[in-house]
């Protein structure tokens, strides 16, 4: 049994909890024990006990509670927490150099395979323009969001760097460049997420997309994360690294 820990009491961390709680091995016993779910005090963290891994799915601004924790128990941190500084995902990354941590803007298998799909388009098509568009609920806090970040990544490194990210557009912008890469965040309702990348060129156009019907994929991708880095040696490993190599 994976004994876990949970950083965030919001709906994804309240889902989290629900969900481990529930599973069952192929033998009928509890998969997970949630040992601690803490919400943004930090001293409730201090407290907290020490568990086998951490799922962070709390604010940037809990980071160094969540560090404080890790650090503490020793274990393995999946974190899925979006809108962090680079210098933020710096700590991360020194983090994996004592314990091993996964960090992913989604844990979902089927944006994992749009990632790669994205990257293939934007690779053969290389005179197409590159739109990405990304959908998200009334309550979401950052823009654009960590998939539709991961997803210019792809299209960055498939064009050898030679992409500029423009994060909407107004007025009198002029005439789109060969260079440019439009991001475009829309907040509504309870939409659990859609991501859209067209790859537009003359006279056809090409879109893949991805629609979360609820944030139970996320919850699935990440406690299979939990399962698969807990006994690892120190690293910052990715999510793609985790579930298909």
């Amino acid at each position: 049994m994976l004994r876990i820990a949970i950083m965030g009491a919001g709906r994804m961390g309240s889902l989290i909890r629900a969900t481990a709680e529930a599973a069952r091995d192929g033998a009928g016993g509890a998969r997970f024990q949630v040992v601690a779910q803490v919400g943004y005090d930090p001293a409730e963290a201090a407290r907290a006990e020490a568990a086998d891994v951490l799922l962070d799915f709390s604010n940037a601004s809990c980071l160094d509670a969540a560090l404080a924790y890790a650090r503490s128990a020793r274990c393995a941190v999946v974190e899925g927490t979006t809108g962090y500084t680079e210098g933020q995902m710096e700590q991360l990354r020194a983090l994996g150099r004592e314990l091993p941590v996964v960090w992913s803007g989604n844990y979902s298998v089927g944006v994992a395979a749009l990632r790669h799909l994205v990257a293939q388009a934007a690779r053969e098509l290389p005179g197409f323009d590159v739109e990405i568009v990304e959908c998200h609920h009334a309550a979401k806090a950052d823009a654009p969001s960590g998939t539709a970040r991961m997803l210019l990544d792809e299209v960055t490194a498939a064009r050898d760097g030679a992409v500029r990210p423009v994060y909407g557009r107004s007025g009198m912008c002029g005439a789109r460049d060969a260079a440019e890469v439009g991001v475009h965040a829309v907040r509504g309702g309870t939409v659990a997420g859609v991501h859209t990348v067209m790859l537009l060129g003359d006279d056809e156009e090409v879109t893949l997309a991805h629609r979360a019907a609820s944030r139970q994929i996320f919850v699935n991708g990440a406690l299979e994360a939990a399962q698969r880095l807990a006994g690892r040696p120190a690293g910052f490993y990715t999510f793609d690294e985790l579930m298909f190599s």
